[in-house]
């Protein structure tokens, strides 16, 4: 797969882009049309891809294609075990799939209600993380903007087979570095403003809204908090926080593949609005690693805008300089130049919880 093909997950089907020759985007094909897609898995090098669906009243639903998109086929959805009759929390019952990522031969899905689910067949089989599901720091994890928690960020690491990290909200960062057996809190540093002073800095009711690794320097994270922007250098031993123009609140952020001091944000008005600042869209980048910032607004609308990114809603491809940012309001632009310019891809696609490159 190549750079020139992507993928938007919308509340009313999976559109795939691809780039012509002049660098355009076009939508080439619909699937699974009026149905939401929460989140999909790229193509792997053989073609095999997922899409999941969350289809209210008729629940949550899976499925593979075997042919990177051209054809689908409903699969096993990962299954909670029978709740016991007293066990406390949230009820064990699938909500959403919020989370796709594979490592090798290893899938892997986060849910709400902040279950992780792991597959070594392709995703014929699932089976529930039970170490984590079983931690009773859980008890303590609580919604964001969903009742219950939810797992959305996986970023496995890519030179350490077995090694992964979870962003929850609201359940911190955690880290396992033997395919899930055993799981450490690596949420150090991060603040949480909505909890009393007391529990301010405790780690197990962080609300990180995304996490992002950089695949060349992996050791580096970026996190986009509730509260802010943190960055850690030493593989999320300890996180910094990092100060944004505009505003630090938002949900989105991509890190370039092969330079870990290179991001991009969404900047938002936080809380009860959830609104582009001044009601103008604007992309911030650092360089330097959060030293200094640079406010992109090269072709986005800077009037009577209310778009608002997703925590899936931007990425970055392999190149470090194609990106593609999606809304709730169905605007899709992408870019070619790291941000510099933006170009309106479509203007009336359904609301995007996801974009992802091929």
């Amino acid at each position: 797969m190549t750079d020139d093909r992507a993928w938007a997950a919308t509340r009313k089907g999976l559109f795939e882009l691809q780039r012509g020759e002049g660098g355009a985007w076009r939508v080439a094909r619909v699937s699974f049309l009026a149905e939401p897609v929460s989140m999909l898995l790229p193509p792997d090098g053989e073609g095999r891809m997922l899409a999941a669906l969350n289809l209210g009243h008729f629940g949550v639903k899976l499925h593979a294609s075997d042919d990177a998109g051209a054809t689908w086929r409903e699969v096993v959805t990962p299954t909670f075990p029978e709740q016991p009759q007293d066990a406390p929390g949230v009820p064990w019952k699938l909500v959403q799939l919020w989370s796709l990522e594979r490592a090798g031969r290893t899938l892997w899905a986060g849910t709400i209600p902040g279950g992780l689910f792991r597959s070594e067949d392709s995703g014929a089989s699932w089976q529930l993380v039970d170490s984590l599901w079983q931690r009773p720091e859980r008890q303590e994890w609580f919604g964001g903007g969903y009742d219950a928690p939810g797992i959305h960020s996986l970023c496995p690491h890519p030179q350490h087979a077995g090694e992964l990290l979870l962003g929850i909200s609201c359940g911190g960062a955690w880290v396992t570095r033997d395919g899930g057996a055993h799981w450490d809190l690596r949420a150090a540093g991060m603040r949480a403003d909505f909890m009393p002073p007391e529990r301010a800095h405790d780690q197990n009711i962080q609300d990180p809204h995304r996490i992002v690794r950089c695949a060349a320097q992996p050791q580096v994270l970026w996190c986009q908090h509730h509260n802010g922007i943190w960055r850690s250098t030493d593989n999320a031993t300890s996180w910094q926080e990092v100060k944004a123009p505009l505003s630090s609140f938002g949900f989105a952020v991509a890190v370039h593949p092969g330079d870990g001091d290179t991001a991009w944000f969404v900047p938002a008005v936080k809380d009860e609005r959830r609104v582009p600042v001044d009601a103008a869209l604007a992309v911030t980048r650092t360089r330097d690693g959060g030293a200094s910032f640079e406010v992109l607004r090269d072709g986005l609308p800077q009037q009577d805008c209310y778009d608002l990114v997703y925590r899936h809603g931007l990425d970055v491809a392999r190149d470090g300089r194609s990106l593609l940012m999606g809304s709730t309001t169905g605007h899709l632009w992408a870019s070619s130049d790291a941000g510099d310019s933006w170009q309106a891809v479509a203007q009336h696609l359904p609301p995007i919880y996801a974009v992802r490159f091929g």
